[in-house]
């Protein structure tokens, strides 16, 4: 199993943090994992990208020119990165970041209405989340059970009791597409 992923969008949208716990969650399934990001100075406001490799084999290089997932949260990253993903792949994007959808026919294109179902959950926190949550049910590279020890690494111990609050946005993520 080898999966090349490519998280898109602005700075401040948890495109970084949504990388490193998916990272780690990879780690802790005993993966071989790169975790390479990419932003301007920036940072927030500006485009922010996360190159993610998981892998049951050693990774040659965390170097890529075409991902077999891509998770995009804006438009500039749609017009950066739909033609990378390989013939097969996946995209899923959030639409309300989207002014001109997607028009690969070979590869599988997936909505996630993750900026709608935050309004439902009324946690602009758990943007994140919801967009992982739908990349684990399309894509179940790592169990959610990894993932949630993956956030318990990443997050400062004095933000543990966002944990529940986050397990909820993976699942409610999960459940939009799955």
């Amino acid at each position: 199993m080898k999966e090349e992923i490519i998280i898109a969008g602005f700075g401040g949208q948890g495109v970084l943090s949504m990388g490193k716990i998916l990272a780690y969650a990879g780690l802790m399934n005993d993966l071989e994992v790169t975790w390479m990001p990419a932003y301007g100075p920036e940072q927030r406001g500006g485009t922010a990208n996360v190159t993610v490799i998981l892998s049951d084999s050693a990774i040659s290089s965390p170097v890529l020119d075409t991902y077999d997932t891509a998770v995009i949260l804006n438009q500039q990253s749609l017009d950066k990165f739909e033609a990378k993903v390989k013939p097969g792949g996946t995209l899923l994007y959030d639409p309300s970041g989207i002014h001109h959808k997607p028009t690969r026919t070979d590869i599988k294109v997936v909505p996630v209405p993750a900026m709608d179902a935050m309004m439902e959950m009324n946690n602009s926190k758990t943007y994140n989340m919801i967009l992982l949550g739908a990349l684990l049910a399309l894509r179940p590279v790592v169990p959610l059970d990894a993932v949630l020890r993956g956030l318990e690494k990443t997050l400062p111990e004095r933000h543990h009791h966002l944990i529940p609050l986050n397990e909820q946005a993976l699942r409610k993520g999960m459940s939009i597409v799955g």
